[in-house]
């Protein structure tokens, strides 16, 4: 939930009859109570918390990054299939996708073997240095 969201919310709060409201979310908790508004402004809403949620217990999988910022190409070109869809087998220096950078084509290769489990970007999308791409789950 972004810092606008949140501010929408406090101010969907603050206009209704609503006087407590606690709200879980992914990445985060929210309570709100007018009560304890500190304020003496009937007016003002005051958000306790905002608490990250507690990570889920999962383990971390490899992810294929960026080596540097450009446009992101999962295939050859619009009439090739992509190089890799999810559940794809990938090994050790097998090509996922080409980044552009100033007309330069540049070739991503997987520095690990596994299968693919998820894909991150969409074909064409301005990708950063070191962003990931692709999620692996190793062999």
């Amino acid at each position: 939930m972004t810092f606008e969201e949140i501010q929408k919310l406090i101010k969907q709060v603050n206009q209704s009859n609503i006087t407590k409201l606690n709200l879980d979310f992914d990445g985060g908790h929210i309570d709100i109570d007018k009560k304890q508004a500190i304020a003496s402004n009937d007016d003002v809403v005051v958000a306790k918390s905002v608490v990250p949620a507690p990570a889920a217990t999962k383990i971390s999988l490899p992810q294929i990054k960026a080596p540097l910022v450009g446009i992101v190409y999962l295939q050859a070109n619009p009439d090739k299939p992509q190089y890799k869809k999810v559940g794809d087998h990938v090994a050790k220096g097998d090509v996922v996708c080409v980044i552009e950078a100033m007309k330069m084509m540049t070739e991503v290769k997987s520095d690990v073997s596994g299968t693919i489990s998820e894909i991150l970007v969409t074909n064409e999308e301005v990708v950063e240095y070191d962003q990931p791409l692709f999620t692996v789950q190793p062999d």
